[in-house]
């Protein structure tokens, strides 16, 4: 890495990229110098107590609802926020990196609203952060038209969807933005430049700074958050509220903590979705050394398994108890040219979203634009001309821990192919996000880090528990290995491999293969993409 600029005690590293200058002012990083000195130190500890806490699940101690807690969820008077401009209507919400023609093509999708995403769908090199900035500076000065190389349009429409921000989780760390030689959290690079540039802008288009929160595991991590957000709007002089900011639950800790979270950050609150793709995982993760809770292929664990379905209908009764939105869970499928494929896939969809629907959730997620239509078409059917169903309170709803963490029934022992599928699926999106890319198409399934983080720790935990063996796992490895090689010629073998290597097949089982792909193979490289 080379230095590109040092501005007070914030030095940023990395080669200068085109119009970086815009993004990396010497006032957006004092911003970022501010927030790191008021809240490195709390991170540190929160990211410790994580650890503790996981060693005591590794240990045996049970989950359950917190007794200390239980004065907030038994107190009938207290709710969020009322929803602020742009999100009172959020039937249908789109997600993707923020990447200038996915950007266009998402706003210009019909959804109620985009979720820009810096976390699990874009490799975070240091070109493709800044440069999502640029886009959505662009976007909101309506400077993001333009025309590729081979003569395709991408012009924005009069009225673009309204724009959420999903940061990185507070686990990562930007390298390339550093104070006294250390990273500076990628929650705080990607919140503290996005609000700085573009809060003013957002206010003035009659919008505001709305963002989507990541991988909390426990309220004191949202308290975290709501205080982050008290200082950055004192500090641009922005009335506090201005800010909102939904969470995503998709950790089987924060489950066991939706009010506390809720009451937390209820000035900023914008609700809760269903993150259900990391949700399997951390269930995964946090139990994988229990025999009992080995599953079955990933592709058979659906949201229909019984703690699967605790998990959604307590979140739907936890927000409308609050007046707050909740927002389903992603429809990963790309439609595909073939007609009786297509139609295969948007029954799936809609058999989804149906559920969604008639449970109380008052929107949900896509990923593709070819599938707003039959969310918007199912979410139509049930909301009518209301704009959410915040009235379906779910009082028949009663969740007990042992609900949320029923695993037995759905336990079960991979098939062949379940287990060359976790592998290849790996494979594939370690090569993509090692060259930059954080959205990658996968047997018709737009897929991002939340389903690579499946299929490591699934194969983990069944070496563990000898549901395969390492021999055979090793000549599937192998195997697949060869296969992405002879698809994909440009691919990292060596580099791919030592990263599944190290975060599937080790004694311990890495937290997130981001950091450990992050620290070893991505930072300080430009991506190299295909």
């Amino acid at each position: 890495m080379t230095t590109l600029a040092t501005t007070g005690r914030v030095q940023v590293l990395g080669a200068p990229g085109d119009r970086h200058e815009e993004v990396l002012t010497p006032e957006a990083l004092d911003f970022i110098g501010r927030l790191d000195a008021a809240f490195a130190a709390r991170r540190f500890d929160l990211l410790t107590e994580r650890r503790r806490r996981s060693a005591l699940l590794r240990g045996g101690t049970p989950l359950d609802f917190s007794r200390a807690t239980k004065p907030i969820r038994n107190d009938p008077d207290w709710q969020v926020a009322r929803p602020a401009p742009g999100l009172t209507d959020r039937r249908v919400e789109i997600t993707g990196p923020p990447e200038r023609s996915m950007a266009v093509n998402a706003l210009n999708s019909g959804a109620q609203v985009w979720m820009a995403d810096f976390e699990d769908a874009t490799s975070p090199t240091w070109e493709n952060i800044v440069r999502g900035q640029l886009t959505l500076i662009d976007a909101i000065d309506r400077r993001i038209d333009f025309t590729t190389t081979s003569g395709k349009e991408y012009r924005l429409t009069d009225r673009p969807a309204t724009i959420m921000v999903r940061p990185r989780g507070w686990h990562l760390t930007e390298k390339h933005l550093v104070i006294d030689d250390r990273p500076v959290a990628a929650a705080l690079v990607d919140f503290g430049l996005y609000f700085f540039h573009c809060a003013r802008r957002q206010i003035d288009a009659g919008s505001g700074p709305y963002f989507y929160l990541p991988k909390l595991e426990n309220r004191y991590e949202a308290r975290l958050w709501n205080d982050v957000f008290l200082l950055a709007q004192d500090l641009l002089d922005i009335p506090r509220g201005t800010i909102r900011a939904t969470v995503l639950i998709e950790t089987i800790t924060a489950a066991f903590e939706m009010e506390e979270i809720l009451y937390e950050l209820r000035e900023h609150s914008a609700g809760l979705n269903a993150g259900r793709w990391d949700y399997l995982f951390s269930l995964i993760k946090n139990f994988a050394h229990r025999p009992d809770f080995v599953l079955p292929d990933r592709a058979t664990v659906t949201m229909t398994a019984p703690f699967m379905r605790a998990y959604t209908e307590l979140l739907v009764r936890t927000c409308h108890k609050r007046g707050a939105h909740a927002i389903g869970g992603m429809a990963a499928q790309i439609p595909g040219k073939d007609p009786e494929a297509r139609d295969a896939a948007l029954a799936k969809v809609r058999l989804d979203k149906e559920r969604e629907a008639e449970d109380g959730f008052d929107g949900s997620w896509v990923a593709h634009p070819g599938l707003v239509p039959v969310c918007r078409t199912v979410f139509d059917g049930v909301l009518g001309d209301r704009p959410h169903q915040l009235e379906r309170t779910r009082d028949d709803v009663h969740i007990t821990a042992e609900h949320l963490v029923a695993v037995r029934r759905t336990a079960g022992r991979p098939t062949p192919e379940g287990v060359r599928d976790n592998i290849a699926v790996a494979l594939r999106y370690y090569d993509a996000w090692l060259r930059g890319q954080g959205a990658v198409a996968l047997n018709g399934l737009m897929e991002d880090a939340a389903t690579a983080e499946i299929a490591r720790v699934q194969i983990w935990q069944w070496l563990k528990h000898r549901a395969v063996d390492r021999e055979t796992l090793l000549g599937l490895l192998d195997e697949e290995l060869a296969s992405l090689g002879a698809t994909y010629p440009w691919a990292q073998l060596d580099q791919v491999r030592d990263l599944f290597e190290r975060t599937a097949l080790g004694k311990e089982l890495p937290a997130f293969f981001t950091t450990e792909a992050y620290a070893r193979h991505l930072v300080g490289r430009p991506a190299v993409r295909a």
